[in-house]
């Protein structure tokens, strides 16, 4: 059986955190780590919004500063997610790995497979839902927030017809780089206050469709979750879903090194975090 790496690196900023990612990718690419499962929590509570969102026109900076919270644009796509009380989750493989399918689609549907068994192993009984075809595609489509859990991914993991994580994935120097939110607990009226809308009208009518299609641990099954609980529950999730042997490792002084460097360079600089 093959052996992975699993880093629990814990609660960290923004910018360290996304540093730490690229930092991982950038290490395998050139053979000097194994595939990468990595875990990790907000400090302070942070949005994040995807690569290709417009900062300035979809965040509303005066209430994420009065309310405390971190921001950090993303390197994968997709779109703004509040982290707060969730474990956050990233897995680091090479393109060529041969777990891995061409199709980025497909390879998202691989990789969750260690989210959907995680969830099992809570007790929950998630799925994973096909969006190829149209009667799904229209249960879960989107009336375009700004709000990541709004939007659906060709596979999409549901309990109950609800999505439990958002995930997003980018690839880089021939690798592959998933990472997402399984929420613990959900504070929707907390993501929407910092997001900006036409309208309130229209802020509360995107919330309450959100309400209806994402939903957290605490909210289906009433289980209080630490995030502890929630690291080992997906660690053997993800070495059963995949197939592999985790090992638990910590940074590479390498790792680490570029990640000071990511931090000071890119994702701790406005020129990267307002740049759109």
């Amino acid at each position: 059986m093959e052996t992975w790496r699993v880093l629990n690196t814990g609660f960290s900023g923004p910018a360290w955190n996304m540093a730490v990612d690229e930092a991982i990718l950038n290490a395998h690419s050139r053979g000097l780590v194994p595939p990468t499962i990595r875990f990790f929590g907000w400090d302070p509570a942070t949005l994040s919004i995807g690569y290709f969102q417009r900062s300035a026109k979809e965040v509303n900076f005066d209430a994420l500063q009065a309310k405390g919270l971190g921001f950090v644009r993303r390197p994968t796509g997709g779109r703004a997610v509040l982290h707060d009380q969730e474990l956050t989750y990233s897995v680091i493989v090479s393109e060529s790995h041969p777990m891995m399918p061409t199709s980025v689609n497909e390879s998202y549907r691989v990789l969750s497979m260690g989210l959907l068994e995680g969830f099992r192993e809570l007790g929950l009984q998630a799925e994973m839902v096909s969006l190829a075809d149209e009667e799904e595609k229209k249960k879960f489509e989107s009336m375009g927030s700004a709000a990541c859990f709004d939007s659906p991914s060709w596979y999409e993991l549901v309990v109950e017809g609800r999505k439990v994580v958002g995930s997003a994935q980018v690839r880089q120097l021939h690798t592959i780089l998933q990472h997402g939110s399984i929420l613990l607990d959900l504070d929707a009226e907390l993501l929407f206050s910092v997001l900006t809308f036409s309208s309130e009208r229209i802020r509360e009518r995107m919330m309450e469709t959100f309400k209806e299609r994402a939903v957290s641990i605490k909210d289906f099954s009433g289980q209080v979750i630490s995030y502890e609980q929630a690291v080992t529950a997906f660690t053997t999730g993800f070495a059963r879903g995949l197939g592999v042997q985790l090992e638990a490792a910590g940074l590479t002084p390498f790792e680490q090194e570029l990640a000071e460097q990511l931090v000071r360079d890119k994702y701790g600089a406005d020129s990267w975090n307002y740049r759109k």
